[in-house]
């Protein structure tokens, strides 16, 4: 299993046991903190800094 396909199973998992247990406002905190932290993490980085995660992305793929 890919860690991408570990990262998205987590975050499914973290989703649907929020929705069980947490009440509908907070459940949607998680899900919106599950989904947009990895985004704002991105967007925080430099230019530089995100062709560097390009070329190591690109390079994993080429295994």
């Amino acid at each position: 299993m890919s860690p991408v396909q570990k990262y998205v199973l987590g975050a499914g998992v973290a989703v649907i046991l929020s929705l069980i247990f947490l009440p509908g406002w907070l459940s949607l905190l998680v899900v919106l903190g599950v989904v947009a932290a990895p985004i704002a993490g991105y967007l925080m980085l430099d230019p530089s800094q995100r062709e560097r995660l390009k070329r190591a992305r690109r390079r994993g793929l080429g295994r």
